[in-house]
């Protein structure tokens, strides 16, 4: 995807109008997480890595042309099914041009921590909306690395990454939760001689540290009393070849959740979600909320805690969120504004500033989008706080009216579910950036309509 792909001209709008019940059983995508990475690790072990249930969304084929253009054999073998010839922690090989990351945060600053520590030089672009994206936080810990960067205006793309060889181990405090950077920094560790320290005073997702450990690197986690986990990776590691089935991703699994959830008469079973605590945020919120959500046949896939869900149409109730649950569910606080708004009372959310700097300022767009859509909020400098219908249908978009996604997929789906329990349906402006993450996701609404 360039630069270009998703310009006005060719945008595809569409509205999304209340189907009646949702009803059947759905298995999302894989994770987007553990897609990245395992097409990353894989691309540093020696030997072939073979992944099933890979998302094969934008961002990930990303990852996988990166690393491909740095020396790895990445190829699809069946739907969902990849493999995956690495080439050596350290010798990953000179792209012979720039690396197009598209829309993914997710690749560029993963990508930049594996390249911080080879003697490579790498050219980084992407699309528009990623060229707003901040990238200075994974900048600050790579620099006191010895990696050095030439960035846009602001530590944005376009920018290129010159590699140090031999690179200089840290200890690092992250000053923001952020699950990227402690990635970027880690990555970097592997082919950095001595011990490579993360301090993070706030845990978040967890995937890099398990698939390491899954993949051979020396790395060890210690939680103090405070909850602070300090991680430490023992750097020029050689990693083994894994077999990896990546179970579904629970940010993809949150929008049929909230629609299931606030969809009367609905009853639906989303089979294989993955359920790490640092990311199951959401479902614990909801079910708080009032919501239906059954947990069946829980089990361990690769690492990772997975099971099926059941949800069912349920009358929801306001809460105050807990801003320390912010960092397991990031992703997915816009499809809880969607259930927010059906619920009876007030919802708070707070602690939220890093939705201002994702693929758009999510509190800013969904505020606005749920305004449109005819939902009562506020917005604030953190969160929003929204009072809900009590389960009456939202009155919808006005004719005329699009609900502006600034080429984020995950507002498009998210107002896409509001248009589900809204009286006149709501016109989201473009839904091609869904794809980016959830290329089925229409066709896989449409199959529970009963």
């Amino acid at each position: 995807m360039t630069s270009s792909a998703h310009d006005a001209a060719s945008a595809t709008p569409r509205r999304f109008t209340a189907q009646g019940p949702l009803k059947g059983r759905i298995r999302v995508p894989g994770d987007k997480s553990i897609s990245h990475r395992s097409i990353m690790l894989g691309a540093l072990a020696v030997g072939e890595t073979k992944v099933t249930g890979l998302l094969e969304g934008e961002d990930v084929l990303a990852t996988a042309a990166a690393m491909r253009a740095m020396g790895a054999t990445v190829e699809r073998t069946g739907e969902g099914a990849w493999t995956v010839n690495g080439v050596g922690v350290g010798a990953l090989l000179q792209p012979q041009g720039p690396l197009d990351m598209g829309n993914s945060g997710t690749s560029t600053r993963l990508l930049m921590g594996l390249v911080a520590s080879h003697p490579i030089n790498v050219s980084f672009t992407g699309d528009d909306s990623l060229s707003k994206r901040p990238m200075n936080r994974v900048i600050t810990p790579l620099s006191q690395m010895g990696a050095s960067f030439e960035a846009s205006e602001g530590g944005r793309l376009p920018l290129i990454v010159r590699g140090a060889s031999p690179a200089v181990p840290i200890t690092y405090t992250l000053p923001v939760a952020s699950a990227q950077v402690k990635s970027a920094i880690l990555l970097a560790g592997l082919n950095t001689p001595g011990k490579t320290t993360v301090i993070e005073p706030v845990p978040t997702r967890d995937h890099s540290e398990r698939m390491l450990k899954g993949f051979g690197a020396n790395l060890e986690v210690e939680t103090q009393p405070d909850g602070t986990r300090i991680i430490t990776l023992t750097g020029e590691a050689e990693l083994k070849p894994q077999t990896i089935e990546v179970p579904g991703d629970p940010s993809s699994a949150a929008f049929f959740l909230v629609a299931a959830l606030i969809t009367p008469g609905s009853d639906v079973v989303i089979e294989n979600v993955g359920l790490n605590p640092t990311r199951a945020g959401l479902v614990d919120v909801l079910i708080a909320m009032g919501g239906q959500i059954e947990k069946l046949d829980e089990r361990d896939v690769g690492g990772e805690p997975v099971a099926d869900l059941h949800v069912r149409h349920s009358a929801l109730k306001g809460i105050e969120v807990d801003p320390t649950v912010a960092p397991s569910m990031i992703d997915e606080f816009p499809a809880l504004f969607v259930a927010a708004s059906l619920a009876e009372g007030v919802t708070t959310t707070s602690g939220l500033d890093e939705l201002r700097v994702k693929e758009s300022d999510r509190l800013a767009v969904m505020a606005s989008a749920l305004t449109a859509a005819g939902a009562t909020l506020e917005e604030r400098e953190d969160g929003l706080v929204i009072t809900g219908t009590g389960g009456r249908p939202l009155p919808g978009t006005r004719a005329g009216i699009e609900i502006a996604t600034h080429l984020d997929h995950r507002i498009a789906m998210s107002m896409a579910v509001a248009g589900l329990a809204s009286q006149e349906g709501v016109l989201v402006d473009d839904t091609r950036p869904i794809a980016t993450s959830f290329p089925v996701f229409e066709s896989m609404l449409e199959g529970l309509v009963a």
